[in-house]
């Protein structure tokens, strides 16, 4: 039986517990807001209460820094600015969870996506099994026979979808491995990065589907003037009753601007998946690594003032992890 990491988008979840709790007002012993932290450890707990990983990471996004906004300053612009309320829960989440005993990892000048990363790729080379918890699609292209992902929506983790290859592919109708392709092609306005002119969320998936990637396409292109583009997408259109698209999707793509726009989106949106996350499985008491000392969670769970949490808490993180006594 593989063992099991569970990592956490933490910028991620901590937004999204700050707009759906911040009418609790909960705050902590010492006055500061507290709903974020709460809720966002409430969901963990729940999760580790599902999955009874061996181990859990929380990744969190450098503030300092990033070197995404210093290759294209329009990252991330338009968003609206956070309230002072969510940043101060942000710039507390990494001692909290350090406290607790938990592994946090802030890369410089990156975000909680290229941690996700590094931790598919780290369960990959170690052999262990790895759910990513997450609530943006970022996310979707770590997917493979090892990572899942589960996406953090409405009615919380027992509600929110468990996206393997499978899935993945009757979701979006493409292969995991081609998930960023199609990331880059659809753009993503979250993070202020357009599309590919012309190319679609619909038409982006016939065109990976059809042609197998874009470096197919692209050689295609250049070598053969997108004979084959055309000629496969308008079979395809026949199949299914529909005009043929081949020779206006060989217009739009055969711009340079159209290659350019791709590659740059491929760049930004690509996660790094080498950063050292300071695992150390075979290290009892290292940090991540369940279970956790019964004195220490009571402590620092019981600081955000919530019994029930902290009764949950001493449940799920002080018992050993399911590897250990036979996961079901």
């Amino acid at each position: 039986m593989s063992r099991l990491l569970l990592t956490v988008d933490a910028p991620s979840l901590l937004h999204r517990n700050h707009h759906a709790r911040a009418e609790s007002g909960l705050r902590d012993r010492s006055g500061r807001p507290a709903w974020a932290l709460h809720g966002m450890l409430r969901q963990i707990l729940e999760a580790i209460d599902q999955f009874a990983p061996d181990a859990v990471l929380f990744g969190l996004d450098d503030r300092s820094s990033s070197v995404r906004e210093e290759a294209y300053p329009g990252y991330k612009a338009g968003r609206a600015a956070k309230d002072a309320d969510l940043v101060d829960q942000l710039e507390r989440a990494g001692a909290l969870l350090d406290a607790l005993g938990m592994l946090t990892v802030t890369p410089a000048g990156l975000e909680a996506d290229d941690v996700n990363a590094s931790a598919a790729a780290w369960a990959e080379r170690s052999g262990w099994s790895c759910v990513i918890i997450t609530s943006d699609r970022d996310s979707f292209a770590h997917t493979s026979d090892r990572t899942q992902v589960l996406r953090l929506i409405n009615g919380g983790i027992s509600a929110s979808p468990l996206l393997n290859p499978a899935r993945l592919r009757a979701l979006y109708g493409i292969a995991a491995e081609h998930y960023l392709e199609y990331a880059a092609l659809r753009g993503d306005a979250s993070d202020n990065l357009p599309g590919v002119p012309g190319i679609g969320e619909k038409l982006a998936p016939v065109l990976l589907s059809q042609m197998g990637s874009m470096q197919a396409v692209w050689a295609d292109i250049d070598h053969c003037g997108g004979e084959t583009l055309v000629a496969t997408l308008d079979s395809y259109c026949q199949e299914v009753g529909r005009p043929r698209i081949g020779a206006s999707v060989l217009k739009r793509l055969a711009t340079p601007a159209a290659r350019e726009r791709f590659e740059f989106n491929v760049a930004m949106m690509s996660g790094r998946t080498d950063l050292d996350l300071g695992l150390s499985p075979d290290v009892p008491g290292s940090p991540g690594l369940l279970p956790l000392e019964p004195d220490r969670v009571s402590r620092v769970v019981g600081y955000l003032g919530v019994p029930s949490t902290t009764q949950l808490a001493l449940r799920v993180l002080t018992e050993p992890p399911a590897s250990s006594r036979g996961r079901v």
